[in-house]
């Protein structure tokens, strides 16, 4: 009997029966002698000392799960039953188990690029080398200079960044979209016991408001210039706010009930994300908007957007 010269490819998950049937010592000593040549079941019990009743046991299992074939051939006594692979080489291979989380694009914008804004003070800008323009001086908000920003903070008001919406051309169904930064609040000095209601928009539609505990200036930024006086605001804490299909959250917490498709995202040719103090905040404690060279995290605004299946 010709041997079929083949490789199999055993997919854990989908194939059970194969592994079960790999999973024991006699089966896989009577898959090793059958590689070398066909034998039959009397030989197989022979040379390894099995009964012949415990050999076909295990030879129904392995032909049920496919790694052997069998043939029957006329013998001086009856038929016997001679066994051959059904592989030149087994490989178990793993599928590619990838979060869905890993499924995403990525814009990172830099600080900077706000299109839109409206501040008071105390309030400014800074880049990696120097304050820009004036302190408290909304107009500083204008300097072209603003595009080397690493830092900017205000009393209250609003800044706004837009970003392309490439969700608008992508096949697959949106199943989370994510803005993160790092923020903090914004006091003379520094006072880590100093909260500020900091409240998301995306597509002037708000998502919801995050308290921010306090300005944190106990330590140099990881990432804070060395120029930057220490008793200026040194970093903030990395938020994720996320919009799925069941609300939004702020790392995981639940922030409202606005999802996806009360962002009508088809509409738009453009994501806008605004991040603000409200005057009338319950908590009116500024805030701090850390980028690129400045805070812990060394990042701007980053719009991510996750994906499920096809639409």
């Amino acid at each position: 009997m010709e041997t079929e010269k083949s490789v199999l490819i055993i997919k854990p998950l989908e194939d059970i029966k194969k592994l079960k049937a790999l999973a024991s010592e006699p089966r896989i000593q009577i898959l090793a002698l059958i590689k070398e040549k066909p034998l039959n079941i009397n030989e197989i019990s022979e040379l390894l000392d099995f009964p012949q009743s415990t050999v076909a046991t295990h030879i129904s299992i392995l032909e049920e799960a496919g790694l052997i074939v069998t043939q029957n051939i006329k013998a001086r006594k009856g038929t016997q039953k001679i066994c051959s692979p059904s592989f030149h080489e087994l490989l178990i291979q793993f599928s590619d188990t990838k979060n869905p989380e890993d499924d995403c694009t990525e814009i990172e914008m830099p600080l900077g690029i706000f299109t839109d804004c409206q501040v008071t003070a105390p309030c400014g800008l800074c880049s990696t080398e120097k304050i820009i323009g004036q302190l408290d001086m909304p107009n500083a908000f204008l300097n072209p200079d603003r595009m080397k920003a690493g830092l900017l903070w205000c009393n209250s008001g609003e800044v706004e960044y837009k970003f392309p919406n490439n969700t608008m051309y992508d096949k697959r169904e949106l199943s989370k979209l994510e803005v993160s930064a790092e923020l903090s609040s914004e006091t003379p000095g520094t006072n880590p016991d100093w909260p500020s209601d900091i409240t998301i928009w995306i597509n002037r539609i708000e998502i919801g408001t995050w308290t921010c505990p306090g300005d944190y200036g106990d330590k140099r930024g990881k990432y804070t210039p060395a120029w930057w006086k220490l008793e200026g605001s040194q970093y903030g804490l990395l938020k994720h706010f996320s919009i799925t299909n069941e609300g939004s959250f702020v790392d995981g917490e639940k922030l409202s009930d606005v999802t996806i498709a009360d962002l009508k995202l088809p509409e738009h040719h453009s994501i806008r994300v605004k991040f603000g103090v409200k005057e009338n905040a319950e908590h009116l404690g500024g805030m701090n908007i850390f980028g690129k060279g400045f805070g812990n995290y060394d990042q701007g605004i980053i719009l991510r957007a996750y994906y499920g299946q096809k639409k």
